[in-house]
């Protein structure tokens, strides 16, 4: 797997937007992994990919997760299915780790017990350069100091504006945010 090949797909994929977006996703997450440890290339491997497949159809998603045990809400919504998605694209056409897998996966919605890859890469895509909406400079500090409660910052920005907005909330995110929550002690 090559990280030129992945960028050169990437293109041929989504948007320019879309791809600099992935290209600011995986710059945070190798940031983000030199902090704490995780494993750089991965790291930039799963930002370049965690969006793979968001500009597909949602009838394209699901054929990709056809053999995947998804809920009807993750196969109804564009916004929750493109992780799945494109987690079997890039499993299927570049043989990812499980890691990697597992962080484009659930990079949307989150789950409870993320590897610290996950963790990376849910951050890395609400916190790169590009994104501009009010509190994301303190989205960005709380990253650097803690990837744990920076998963729940994120999610509680992410419920934020999705009730601002009178959107459904997806029940893992806030299994997410509550098994994050319970194993803080000083949120």
């Amino acid at each position: 797997m090559n990280i030129e090949n992945i960028k050169e797909n990437l293109k041929t994929r989504v948007s320019e937007k879309r791809y600099n977006h992935s290209a600011y996703v995986a710059e945070t997450a190798v940031k983000l992994a030199k902090i704490y440890g995780a494993n750089e290339v991965d790291a930039c491997i799963s930002g370049w990919i965690h969006d793979i497949s968001k500009e597909l159809t949602v009838e394209e998603m699901k054929d990709l997760t056809k053999n995947l045990p998804l809920d009807d809400e993750v196969l109804k919504s564009r916004a929750l299915l493109h992780g799945p998605a494109g987690a079997e694209y890039a499993k299927k056409v570049y043989g990812i780790s499980d890691d990697v897998y597992n962080a484009c996966f659930y990079h949307t919605f989150g789950r409870c017990d993320m590897s610290l890859l996950e963790k990376i890469v849910f951050v890395s895509d609400m916190t790169e350069p590009s994104r501009d909406f009010d509190g994301v400079e303190i989205l960005r500090k709380i990253a650097e100091d803690d990837i744990d409660k920076a998963v729940i910052a994120c999610i509680n920005q992410t419920l934020g504006f999705l009730i601002s907005k009178n959107r459904t909330i997806y029940a893992k995110t806030v299994e997410t945010r509550n098994f994050y929550l319970k194993n803080m002690e000083n949120f």
